[in-house]
């Protein structure tokens, strides 16, 4: 695990399931713009939550690339589900823009909501192919740069489901925080 502070709050990275994260106040889904189960993180999340959460999900649907909504956690420990649609790469653009678009709005969400504590995964990086490096860069540093003017969050956590995710997120973060 890696913690930093920065600013009042602490950003982390841990390898890990998202829907397994007991002390956050909410985690982010990695969703389609219908906000429907799928694969990946949103067949993840949908199948831990229940099938309340489609109910709920139908009347916010659809939403674009760039965009986040939030709905009740039902069956997950956390109380909040940000759901956010990250640009699919090589389509949606300019994809670096949409996907930290994507963060902001989540972290604003969890903000506007006077939450603690929230987790994201690494948004796009699955079936909407963008390539992790470059995702991991640009979502760490939307984060850090948000982070000194945070409110209510004291906790960022990136929750990575592989080894490799992890690691890759990991050298990022050492560049950023070298700069």
């Amino acid at each position: 695990m890696f913690s930093r502070k920065v600013g009042s709050a602490e950003l982390q990275l841990i390898q890990g399931d998202i829907t397994q994260q007991k002390d956050l106040d909410a985690v982010v889904n990695a969703a389609n713009a219908q906000l429907l189960p799928g694969g990946g993180v949103a067949g993840a999340i949908h199948k831990a939550a229940g099938s309340e959460l489609v109910r709920e999900c139908r009347s916010l649907a659809p939403i674009k690339a760039g965009e986040a909504v939030i709905t009740r956690g039902y069956q997950l420990p956390n109380s909040f589900i940000i759901h956010c649609l990250g640009p699919v790469y090589g389509k949606d653009k300019p994809e670096d823009e949409l996907l930290a678009k994507c963060y902001r709005n989540a972290i604003d969400i969890a903000e506007e909501k006077n939450l603690k504590s929230m987790g994201f995964p690494a948004l796009s990086t699955g079936a909407f192919g963008y390539p992790l490096e470059e995702a991991a860069s640009i979502a760490l540093q939307t984060v850090i740069d948000s982070m000194p003017s945070l409110n209510s969050l004291k906790i960022i956590r990136f929750v990575l489901f592989s080894k490799k995710d992890y690691q890759v997120h990991f050298r990022e973060i050492e560049n950023l925080i070298r700069e």
